[in-house]
């Protein structure tokens, strides 16, 4: 089974796949088209020539890796996606041979937590337009998407954790609930700059607090994401 996990960013994505890369079963790959999406957009993204040169060069030689034979003889595949990364130019055929999960998180916490690493955010940053079209996309090829909250997955992780599972066809692993602080050997070279937290922590984190308190553009922006993001949650694992 190959498992496109389809997230903004910051959404629990690493942790997501932190969570499914303990598993002895699955191998994980990090955002495979960041390289392109840089080469293609020209974005002046954090770490971006060092991103782009651990990348292979067209999005067509990382969508070949996806649906090729995966690594060390493992059955599953695990392919952590970033939605704003599938820009025209990016190929989508491998996704109807994956299952297509989308991760959702509040547009008010995503945005928040964007802009500390990433100044003047928006709406394409954020993904929340492309992760909703690429939801109708999965629907286009006939197959069915599969969608669940972080704040869900934080609430009751093992609980959600076997939803998905369950949802997906996949068997439930205990390891999922736990993994080793540090990170993953398969974290992209960007990790210094976006994953600290995530290095620090040996599990999911619990409920979050309060709505952050967003105002000017970082509030016009959220306001922007909220349609997107209240589609996709109603047809949300419950």
């Amino acid at each position: 089974m190959r498992i496109a996990m389809w997230s903004g960013p910051r959404n629990l994505s690493t942790a997501m796949m932190y969570s499914f890369g303990n598993r002895a079963d699955v191998h994980v790959v990090d955002e495979p088209f960041y390289g392109p999406y840089l080469r293609l957009t020209g974005l002046a993204h954090p770490m971006a020539e060092e991103i782009m040169a651990s990348r292979p060069e067209s999005a067509e030689e990382v969508e070949q890796s996806l649906i090729g034979p995966i690594p060390d003889g493992r059955p599953h595949a695990y392919h952590k996606h970033m939605c704003q990364h599938m820009i025209p130019g990016v190929p989508r055929d491998f996704m109807a041979d994956c299952v297509n999960v989308f991760l959702l998180r509040h547009p008010a916490r995503v945005v928040a937590s964007f802009s500390k690493g990433y100044e003047n955010p928006t709406a394409a940053d954020i993904g929340f337009a492309a992760q909703s079209e690429l939801y109708d996309h999965v629907v286009s090829l006939g197959l069915t998407p599969y969608v669940i909250d972080s704040a869900d997955i934080r609430t009751d992780p093992e609980g959600k954790l076997r939803a998905l599972c369950d949802a997906i066809g996949l068997s439930f692993d205990p390891a999922m609930l736990a993994w080793p602080a540090g990170g993953h050997a398969r974290d992209g070279v960007w990790a210094p700059h976006w994953y600290a937290s995530v290095h620090r922590s040996t599990g999911f984190a619990g409920p979050e607090g309060p709505l952050p308190d967003l105002d000017g553009a970082a509030a016009d922006l959220a306001r922007e994401a909220m349609p997107h993001y209240e589609k996709m949650r109603a047809h949300g694992l419950i």
